[in-house]
């Protein structure tokens, strides 16, 4: 449960991030109250999972997951420009919160210890 917490978490990141642009720096009354709405309920999300999961990799999985997200939507709805250099970087990203997600599993089976 914790791993679905974390992952509608960092969705609904990469909507206020978005909504952070489109607030045009909360002085866009809609886009800023849908904004504000979205960083409470990512973080509600985001708070459950740092219960089941350890911090480190909630975090990281919760920030990458926006991180990723956030520059796929720059790049394909706002104008952001694409580059092969920026799409390596986000499959790392990606590759890496997949490794801290697998990391957490086999840390799990092992007991705990490393």
């Amino acid at each position: 449960m914790g791993w679905l917490y974390v992952i509608i978490g960092g969705i609904l990141e990469i909507g206020w991030a978005t909504g952070l642009s489109l607030s045009e720096g909360f002085t866009k009354p809609v886009p800023s109250i849908i904004t504000a709405f979205l960083i409470l309920v990512s973080f509600y999300f985001f708070s459950n999972s740092m219960r089941l999961l350890p911090i480190g990799t909630a975090y990281a999985v919760f920030t990458g997951i926006g991180a990723a997200g956030t520059a796929l939507i720059g790049m394909f709805f706002l104008n952001e420009g694409i580059s092969l250099l920026k799409i390596v970087f986000i499959c790392l990203l990606i590759f890496g919160v997949i490794g801290l997600k697998m990391s957490d599993k086999e840390e799990k089976e092992a007991g705990g210890e490393l």
